[in-house]
C-alpha cells in the first residue's frame, strides 16, 4: 500500500476542534436555557428534545471528516505483482534496544539516533535489501531480508527499550542471530552493521565475529553516545522523575565502548565509524557498499498501484448525508426502548 498525499493527515485536526466547537455550544445552549425556564419546566415544554441525537450527529460529522481525509491521501493498493531482477547487497541492521541506548548524551538519546542513523542510510541505498534485528540481553528478528525499504522504516520506528524482556547488551547474540538471516541461495555480498554504544560486558562478540567472518559476513559497527557517558533517565510521561540506580544507590552512568565495537569490526574485516555526524556516517556506508560487488538477485514488488480514494469519498459524501438528514429531537421506536433512559422523570 501507498499513501500519495501524506500531508493530508494535519486535516485530522480539524476533528478536536469540532469536538470542542460542540461542548462549547451545549455549554452556552444549557446556560441560556436555565436563564429561560427551570429544567422540569423546559422538559415539559420540549418533551421530544433528545440528549443522545446531538452527540451521535457530531460522531457522524467526525468519521465524514475522516473518511474526507483519506480521500485526500489517497491510498493505493498494489494490484500486480512482478519478479525483478535486481542487483545489490544484503546489509543486515542490529540495533541494541538495551535501557542504556535511552542515555541523553547524544541528541535526542542513544536509541533516537540510532533510528535516525539507519533511516538516513536506507533512503541512500538503490537495489540493495536490508533486514533488521532488535538485540539487548537476547537477539529478536525483527524484519527479515526484504527490499520494500517503506516496511523497514516502520518496523524500525517501532522499535523500543520495552521490546525485550531479557537486558543487557549481547552483541554476540545478535552476531550469532545474523549468521542465519542471509539466503543462502543466493551469493550475495553480506553486511551486517551493528549500532550500539558498545556495553558488552563479556568476551563473546569478538569470537562471534570472527566466525561471522568466515561465513561471508563483513560486520561494520557504528558508535552512538560519548566517551565521557551520561545517566540514563527514568520517565513518567514523558517526564524524567528519576536516573537509574545501582544496588548502591550511586547513579549508572553509561559510556561509548568504542574499544569493543573497534575490535567486532577488525575481527570481521569490516571498521568502526562513530555515529556522532549523520551525514559522515551515511557517506561512510555508501562509500563501503559502492566498492562491493552487487550480486543480481530477484525480487518480488509491485508494479500497479490503483487509488482507492473513491471508497472514502463515497464513505465522507454517506456519513454527511446521515448527519444532514439525523433530527436532533428523539425517534419514536427508539423514544419507546428508551435505551438512554430520556423518559426519565
Amino acid at each position: 500500500m501507498q499513501l500519495e498525499e501524506k500531508i493530508w493527515f494535519w486535516g485530522l485536526m480539524v476533528i478536536p476542534l469540532i469536538v470542542l466547537i460542540f461542548v462549547l455550544l451545549q455549554w452556552w445552549k444549557h446556560r441560556m436555557q436555565r436563564k429561560f425556564a427551570s429544567k422540569p419546566l423546559l422538559k415539559r415544554l420540549s418533551p421530544n428534545t433528545s440528549i443522545f441525537k446531538p452527540i451521535l450527529k457530531v460522531v457522524v460529522l467526525s468519521l465524514a471528516f475522516v473518511c474526507l481525509v483519506l480521500a485526500l491521501v489517497n491510498p493505493k493498493v498494489g494490484t500486480k505483482l512482478e519478479t525483478v531482477k535486481r542487483e545489490g547487497v544484503d546489509i543486515v541492521f542490529a540495533v541494541d534496544v538495551s535501557k542504556s541506548m535511552l542515555s541523553e548524551d547524544i541528541a535526542p538519546n542513544r536509541l533516537e539516533k540510532s533510528k535516525q542513523l539507519v533511516t538516513q542510510i536506507i533512503n541512500n541505498l538503490a537495489s540493495d535489501r536490508v533486514g533488521i534485528i532488535a538485540y539487548a540481553g537476547k537477539a529478536f528478528p525483527q524484519l527479515p531480508i526484504t527490499t520494500d525499504y517503506g516496511s523497514a522504516k516502520m518496523f524500525l520506528q517501532s522499535m523500543n527499550t520495552d521490546m525485550l524482556s531479557s537486558q543487557g547488551t549481547a552483541i554476540h547474540e545478535a552476531i550469532e542471530l545474523a549468521k542465519d538471516y542471509y539466503d543462502d541461495d543466493v551469493d550475495t555480498n553480506r553486511v551486517l552493521i551493528i549500532i550500539s554504544d558498545g556495553e558488552d560486558h563479556g568476551d563473546l562478540a569478538t569470537e562471534a565475529a570472527r566466525e561471522a567472518f568466515d561465513k561471508g559476513i563483513r560486520i561494520f559497527t557504528i558508535g552512538v553516545g560519548d566517551v565521557k557517558g551520561g545517566p540514563i533517565p527514568e520517565k513518567r510521561n514523558g517526564i524524567i522523575v528519576n536516573y537509574k540506580k545501582d544496588r548502591q544507590g550511586e547513579t549508572v552512568i553509561t559510556r561509548l565502548d568504542e574499544n569493543t565495537l573497534k575490535s567486532i569490526a577488525q575481527e570481521a574485516h569490516g571498521s568502526y565509524i562513530n555515529g556522532r555526524n549523520t551525514t559522515e556516517v551515511v557517506e561512510h556506508i555508501r562509500d563501503i557498499l559502492n566498492k562491493m560487488d552487487k550480486t543480481e538477485f530477484e525480487a518480488k514488488q509491485f508494479a500497479d498501484f490503483e487509488s482507492q480514494f473513491q471508497w472514502f469519498l463515497g464513505a465522507a459524501i454517506f456519513f454527511l448525508m446521515i448527519d444532514i438528514l439525523l433530527l436532533e429531537r428523539r425517534t419514536s421506536w427508539l423514544k419507546r426502548l428508551n435505551l438512554f433512559n430520556e423518559n426519565a422523570a
